[in-house]
């Protein structure tokens, strides 16, 4: 739950984007300069598979880093494959 709190604690400070909806979040994935952009609901911190990217994306990024949301370092067809089932 670490992570989850120390998440919460960038995305407060973190002036909200006015394309994403309430009880949502940014995320920006990919593995190269090239990352996509994802809109997830917020209800996705809590699932085991969700934690691992995110405790990837910490090891790798911290949670402030260059493009002003939180990056996942795997592919973008790994990530849907991964909200798919979250869905």
């Amino acid at each position: 739950m670490a992570i989850i709190q120390k998440l919460r604690r960038s995305l407060s400070s973190e002036r909200r984007s006015p394309e994403v909806p309430k009880g949502h979040l940014a995320i920006y994935v990919g593995e190269s300069t090239k990352k996509k952009r994802f809109i997830v609901p917020v209800s996705y911190l809590k699932n085991t598979m969700f934690q691992e990217l995110l405790s990837q994306s910490e090891e790798e990024f911290g949670f402030h880093h260059s493009m002003g949301g939180l990056t996942i370092p795997c592919s973008a067809d790994l990530f849907v494959d991964i909200t798919s089932q979250l869905s």
